[in-house]
């Protein structure tokens, strides 16, 4: 995987997306699936966590402004081309959109894929605990509230699976990483809550 350019550091991503990206919500989840990227990266392709991390932070920025799927994530894929990022990091959140006719194919691709859906669930699984605490969620009562279709309804409970399955991780150890992932970044995600 070729590096990425030094100009293209986080607080560049991080005004990208602040440029494009109004909504709190989606800047949040923006920040969770960089979190569980990172935590991949470490774990899988140590010496590119840096652009792991931003693919996370990047994946939906265009999301606020174009939301159809003509749109997203087709238009931030130009715009990232336009503003220097190169091809792999396209390609990977091109690959993120199960409708994008691009295939996922190397573990950045797949960790994408696996971590966006889940960190939005484990989001929402810690804003209805008592103290609104990732600290408070497990990863079995995860796994049990995918079962209630009510519950977080956006959520594509089968990308979850599909995606810890073609990482060729059990979906329990996929949820506990990330829910450890989420615990790291807590305090820019705004889930501390008032039980740490």
């Amino acid at each position: 995987m070729e590096s990425l350019p030094k100009e293209l550091d986080r607080a560049t991503s991080l005004a990208l997306l602040h440029e494009y990206t109004k909504n709190e919500s989606l800047i949040k989840h923006a920040l969770a699936v960089e979190a569980c990227m990172r935590a991949y990266a470490k774990k899988l392709d140590p010496a590119n966590e840096e652009a792991w991390g931003l693919v996370g932070l990047l994946h939906d920025f265009d999301y606020d402004q174009f939301p159809t799927p003509q749109e997203h994530p087709f238009v931030g894929e130009k715009i990232l081309e336009d503003r220097g990022y190169p091809p792999f990091f396209r390609r990977a959140i091109l690959s993120h959109a199960e409708y994008s006719g691009v295939s996922r194919e190397t573990p950045l691709e797949k960790a994408l894929f696996a971590c966006d859906e889940l960190a939005g669930f484990l989001t929402a699984c810690a804003l209805v605990k008592p103290n609104k605490s990732i600290f408070e969620v497990e990863a079995p009562s995860v796994i049990k509230k995918m079962k209630d279709k009510a519950f977080a309804r956006s959520v594509n409970r089968d990308d979850i699976r599909n995606g810890a399955a073609a990482m060729g991780v059990e979906l329990a150890d996929h949820v506990q990483f990330c829910i450890q992932a989420l615990q790291g970044a807590a305090d820019e995600l705004g889930l501390r809550g008032t039980a740490a």
